[in-house]
Order: structure tokens, then sequence, then C-alpha cells
């Protein structure tokens, strides 16, 4: 968190990070240690897709695709697309399908967002990671709007944005001392 708000409050500025070898380095912390070897890019809801998950997911799915309840999903013609994948799980563009019956959309979202991989990624980078594996009707629209609510996306935020203020409102003065 402290890293990611470092990086959040430099963006503005123009710097070079030079790299100080061994001894040279006498104030070396994690940030200045080199790193030796490079990290692998984590799919943080792999790791959370379990075989209790899928069948919750194809049973919500059979509850969603009863007559009584098809209109509330909102597929409209897309049910012609849906195919039955491994596991009889029913996949739009071999993405699995989350139906809104059982609260599952709130169950992903929940395990992108607030993963320890992930560390609240903003709207655009969830709404990436969560359609590689995951789809339902309105799928970004109701990650945008959960990602506004989370509370410490919304705290960080404040922060960002009361340092630019206060940066903003600075008046600076040139060598003659005149704004």
């Amino acid at each position: 968190m402290r890293q990611r708000r470092w990086v959040e409050l430099l963006n503005d500025y123009e710097y070079e990070i030079r790299y100080h070898p061994g001894k040279a380095n006498v104030v070396a912390d994690a940030l200045s240690r080199k790193e030796r070897e490079k990290p692998k890019r984590v799919h943080a809801l792999e790791l959370t897709i379990s075989s209790n998950f899928v069948t919750q997911i194809r049973d919500a799915q059979v509850e969603a695709l009863r007559e009584e309840n098809v209109s509330k999903e909102g597929l409209k013609g897309m049910l012609k697309e849906l195919e039955p994948k491994c596991d009889d799980v029913m996949c739009f563009m071999n993405r699995i399908w989350v139906p809104r019956t059982g609260g599952l959309h709130d169950v992903v979202m929940n395990e992108a967002h607030k993963i320890r991989y992930s560390i609240h990624p903003g709207s655009d980078k969830m709404y990436k990671d969560v359609k590689e594996h995951y789809w339902w009707p309105n799928m970004k629209g109701d990650i945008a709007t959960y990602v506004s609510k989370c509370l410490t996306c919304s705290k960080l935020r404040q922060n960002t944005r009361s340092r630019q203020d206060f940066c903003n409102s600075l008046k600076f003065l040139n060598r003659n001392g005149k704004e």
C-alpha cells in the first residue's frame, strides 16, 4: 500500500531511478534491492476456482434458465450463444456465464478485487482480469459500481486527490520573487 501511494505521488514528476551496487548503497531498503528473478504474473482468479464454486455456478445456471427466471437474467437473444463446456457449465464465448441468481457476481468480484495478489485494482484492470474467465450481462458496469463502493480504494483516491489539490494550490515564485 505504501509503495502504491508513492507511485501515485511521484507519477506527476520526471525522475530517474539509479541502481547503487552493493556497499555503495548505504541506505538499502526493499525498493532499492536488485530483483533476483522477475515475478511471474499471477492469475488470481485461477486460484479461487474450486469444485464447490463450479457446482454453485452450475446450480445457479439451472435455476436461471427456468422459464420464469430467464427474463430477470437480461440475456435476451444471447441464450443461443450459451454452450455447455466441461462440468456442464454454460459458457459464453469460452467464458463461464455467472447468472444473477445465487449472489455469485459478488463472490467473483470480491475475489478479484480483494485477493492478496491483485491489491485492489481499479475497475478497468479488474474488468480485464475477470473478463478472461467469466461473463454476465452488464459486467463492466457492475464492476465499476463495486470498485466505486470499496472503502479502501476511496481512501486511497482521497489521499491522492488531497495531495494534488495541495500541489495545485501552491503558488510558485520566480527568481525575482514574483508569481
